[in-house]
């Protein structure tokens, strides 16, 4: 199993949602994110006046994948999130130790 982390566009959270529940997920965790990258902020129309903000709002997914899904989620985030500019997103993918469901004891891939 797989912690899938990705960072996306605020607008591209039903495409993602949509795509990803399409596969057969079982959940995610979606949190409101600010952050920089390449981007560097971006400008915003204030009352008429241009303001600059060093933060960029995203949306952060995460989830838990069995290994035999981990590239189709990958490619179905890219695909739901891809427009070729810069500020698309990006993917995380780590190894988490151990996974509990605690309403029923269930352990690791049972968990999922």
């Amino acid at each position: 199993m797989k912690l899938v982390v990705a960072i996306i566009r605020t607008h591209k959270l039903d495409d993602t949602r949509g795509a990803l529940a399409s596969l057969g997920g079982t959940g995610m965790t979606i949190m409101d994110s600010k952050g920089f990258g390449r981007q560097k902020g971006q400008l915003e129309q204030y009352r008429g006046a241009e303001t600059d903000v060093d933060y960029v709002a995203r949306i952060k997914l995460e989830m838990v994948v069995p290994d035999d899904r981990v590239d189709q989620t990958i490619a179905t985030i890219i695909k739901s999130n891809h427009t070729g500019k810069i500020g698309d997103g990006k993917i995380f993918v780590y190894s988490p130790v151990s996974v509990m469901r605690i309403r029923t004891g269930e352990t690791d891939d049972a968990a999922l």
